[in-house]
């Protein structure tokens, strides 16, 4: 077992907010390789 197994989000959603780029975009991208479902919110300026 790799010590990404622990980390596996298979079968849940998550919600990043601010994923359009940077810091939210790379944690949006992570968490969907880890299985998660996600769903990004952000706003326009």
């Amino acid at each position: 077992m790799s010590v990404l197994d622990a980390f596996r989000l298979d079968g849940r959603t998550s919600v990043v907010t601010g994923g359009n780029r940077g810091i939210g975009r790379a944690i949006a991208e992570g968490m969907a390789e880890a299985g998660a479902d996600v769903v990004v919110a952000n706003r326009d300026a």
